[in-house]
């Protein structure tokens, strides 16, 4: 089973500012894990670490069985687009392209795709499973925040990555749409992804396979009680 683990791994800013303090977590494929803690506790930088877009001070970051702790920047790149899919807080939509034209960015630097009508096709495919058949031709300025953050999952997984990593994908949303992201994500760990979310938002845990908490960049474990 592919999975992410990172062990001991601490990450420190300016050689005194601890932002993750000896954490160790596994994420597999086909779970829904959620990290909960307020700002500044050091969630989103256990994502990014998860997600290869910062280094850890020490430890070790394993993908797939392979340590990538000390890979160097392309290999790295090639990683995030294989394997990961990434869900922010902003949607980081262009406005100027059209839905399904969103969701066909992360083809065009992957070899996989040949041509212009394969990515329309699966981009195609991934508006249907979130929904949003409908609004295709739209463009962002024309959906709603929840549409938007469908988008944004929908172009996570155009690359069909192992894992999913959201940081407070719920935090631009009101209630009724932060339960349509969650629904959405979990969807996708039920499909076999490894879904990691981190997030101060209580309404998540509902949705959580295995729950954490984090405080002072220290992680620990809870029991979770839905």
């Amino acid at each position: 089973m592919n999975k992410i683990q990172l062990k001991n791994v601490s990450k420190i800013y300016n050689n005194k500012v601890v932002a993750l303090d000896n954490v160790s977590l596994t994420v597999k494929q086909g779970e829904f894990i959620v990290v909960m803690g307020q700002s500044g506790s050091g969630k989103s930088t256990l994502l990014q670490i998860s997600g290869l877009l910062d280094a850890c001070t020490s430890g070790s970051v394993i993908i797939n069985g392979n340590d990538v702790s000390h890979l160097d920047k392309n290999k790295l790149a090639d990683i995030r687009m294989n394997s990961l899919g990434f869900v922010f807080q902003a949607f980081h939509l262009n406005a100027h392209l059209k839905l399904y034209e969103n969701i066909m960015v992360p083809m065009l630097i992957n070899d996989k795709f040949k041509n212009r009508a394969e990515m329309q096709e699966k981009a195609m495919e991934l508006i249907e499973k979130v929904g949003l058949t409908h609004r295709k031709e739209h463009y962002p300025s024309e959906l709603s925040g929840g549409e938007q953050q469908r988008v944004a999952i929908a172009r996570a997984m155009a690359n069909d990555p192992d894992f999913i990593l959201a940081d407070e994908p719920t935090g631009n949303l009101d209630s009724k749409n932060e339960i349509m992201i969650f629904e959405e994500l979990k969807k996708l760990s039920d499909s076999g992804k490894g879904v990691l979310v981190v997030s101060h938002n209580d309404a998540v845990i509902d949705f959580a396979d295995k729950l954490y908490v984090m405080k002072d960049g220290v992680l620990e474990e809870k029991q979770n009680e839905k």
